[in-house]
């Protein structure tokens, strides 16, 4: 920049004084250093003294002199004896972030990300995600919420409030790795009497949930190119877990009586391991059947595969007592499962605590892979659900959760079916938080669930579930935490978003689930 241009500098700055962002030197030492990088301000090229740039802008001396020193530190200018303060050498012009952007309608599209191959197929076997309810309250039919107006919230304050006035020091400090001690002896000794699994403490590790499990046990067991069976319609941030890693992720049919073990040797016999929901499997909610398991356990032992059972919801069963887990079966296979839960669904989701049963011979690399991703979850929130469970709280709070979710499944089926008729089959689940209801042949489920958003409604289409191409169209129906007026209320709201679709009334370039419709309407625009 020429002396003339150097003598518009004062122009060229925009300082805000009443802006809430920082100090004035740092608005002004930002300025600069974009003029800098941008190849406005030359190398060479001098700057104004701290008096005459003070007066031009109005500030302080001491405002441009903190500026100056601050990219003095950094390398940007440099002050001469005699010379004044000048535009250090040798700093390469930096493309203004606005170049790199592009507009699509009134939105601002960044340029595209090199991710990585894996983090690109784990982003891409997630799925487009459906219309999610805010994370404050959970709206018909959101899936996977519990009835947290009938969590005794009460009883959690109290023990929490003792927790912190018995051993505050305690709550501070870290834990001892694999998770809070009592809290992994309290879970030892609850789920093998509760779900017959056979386990000690020192097989128990702490996680933050589930999902974490699943994605340590990834890491750690598979090899990518691996192949892995997973349920056809399961869990999709499963699925994207172990695209991450570079498994081969095999959709493996479930019927009736669950998982079809021989078909999943048909399709792959020496996968490295199958990720199974023995309890109840999407998407009718089913429990795997004993020779099901059986001949599970079998493959596993003869091909040293290693099975995860996430047993995310298995005291929810409806249909007589719930069955002893996988893991506690008499057969050698056993040895070769990894027992997961999760807190979120049995609780409440913002506690994000899980535990992993483990083998004895990965215990330790399962807990050091643990300390690698987040060392451990919070001390306090571990010894608080140590003392509920002990207090025989979390107990009685299941029974309690079973037997209203029972009676608000039977709410919404007899409510279904006076509203929705035949435009959506809903049958009764023998376990789990959720029912399937089928779509009548040629309704697309994606436009139904992106139209029942529309109508404060949400709900999860099977189509996007699915691992393999198949014309099965339904909808996934949440109904724990919502009672008989709010689930007739948004009975209504669905049966007329499947109308709606059924008639053609909606646009025929209806956004995929997850797009908004001004940002369609953008690339339309753009496409015209």
């Amino acid at each position: 920049m020429t002396r003339q241009g150097v003598s518009t500098l004062p122009m060229l700055l925009s300082i805000d004084r009443h802006a809430r962002d920082g100090a004035l030197y740092r608005q002004l030492y930002r300025a600069l250093r974009a003029e800098i990088l941008e190849g406005r301000l030359v190398p060479g090229a001098r700057l104004p003294g701290s008096r005459v740039l003070a007066n031009d802008l109005g500030l302080s001396r001491a405002t441009i002199l903190a500026a100056y020193d601050e990219l003095a530190a950094e390398g940007y200018i440099v002050g001469r004896r005699g010379g004044g303060t000048r535009v250090a050498a040798g700093i390469p012009r930096i493309r203004p972030a606005s170049a790199l952007e592009d507009y699509d309608g009134d939105t601002i599209v960044s340029p595209p990300v090199d991710v990585s191959l894996l983090g690109a197929r784990m982003i891409a076997d997630h799925g487009d995600p459906s219309p999610r309810a805010p994370v404050n309250r959970a709206i018909p039919f959101v899936l996977g919420v519990p009835a947290l107006d009938d969590f005794p919230i009460a009883i959690w304050m109290r023990l929490t409030a003792r927790r912190w006035r018995e051993t505050p020091r305690a709550m501070l400090a870290s834990d001892d790795g694999p998770g809070y001690a009592p809290l992994r002896q309290a879970i030892a000794e609850y789920v093998v009497t509760a779900r017959a699994v056979r386990c000690t403490q020192d097989q128990v590790v702490i996680t933050a949930g589930g999902q974490q499990g699943i994605d340590l046990i990834a890491r750690l067991l598979v090899n990518p190119g691996d192949a892995v069976w997973l349920e056809e319609y399961g869990y999709p941030p499963a699925r994207a877990i172990f695209a991450g890693v570079g498994a081969h992720g095999v959709g493996v049919p479930v019927d009736e009586e669950g998982l079809d073990v021989a078909g999943a040797m048909r399709l792959a016999a020496s996968a490295r391991v199958a990720l199974v929901t023995p309890a109840c499997a999407a998407p009718l909610g089913v429990t795997m059947s004993l020779r099901r398991r059986l001949a599970l356990l079998e493959w596993a032992h003869r091909n040293r595969a290693w099975i995860i059972e996430d047993d995310y919801n298995g005291e929810f069963r409806y249909e007589g007592k719930p069955l002893s887990a996988l893991q506690g079966l008499e057969h050698p296979g056993a040895r070769r499962v990894i027992y997961l839960r999760t807190f979120s669904r049995t609780l409440f989701p913002a506690l994000r605590l899980g535990y992993a049963v483990l083998p004895r011979e990965l215990v330790e690399m399962f807990t050091r892979a643990r300390f690698v991703a987040d060392r451990h979850s919070p001390t306090a929130e571990q010894a608080v659900l140590a003392d509920f469970i002990v207090g025989g709280h979390f107990a009685r709070h299941v029974r309690n959760m079973r037997s209203l979710y029972a009676a608000r499944q039977r709410v919404l089926l007899d409510l279904a079916s006076a509203a929705l008729g035949d435009r959506l089959r809903i049958h009764a689940a023998p376990a789990g938080m959720s029912v399937l209801g089928r779509l009548p042949p040629g309704i697309c489920d994606r436009m139904v669930a992106v139209e029942a958003a529309r109508r404060g409604v949400i709900v999860e289409p099977l189509s996007l579930r699915a691992m393999n191409p198949s014309d099965q169209r339904g909808l996934f129906l949440g109904y724990t935490p919502f009672g008989a007026a709010e689930t007739r209320r948004a009975l209504a709201q669905l049966a007329l978003a499947i109308q709606v679709v059924a008639e053609g009334h909606s646009l025929p370039s209806a956004p995929p689930i997850g797009m908004s419709t001004s940002s369609e309407a953008s690339r339309r625009r753009r496409r015209d």
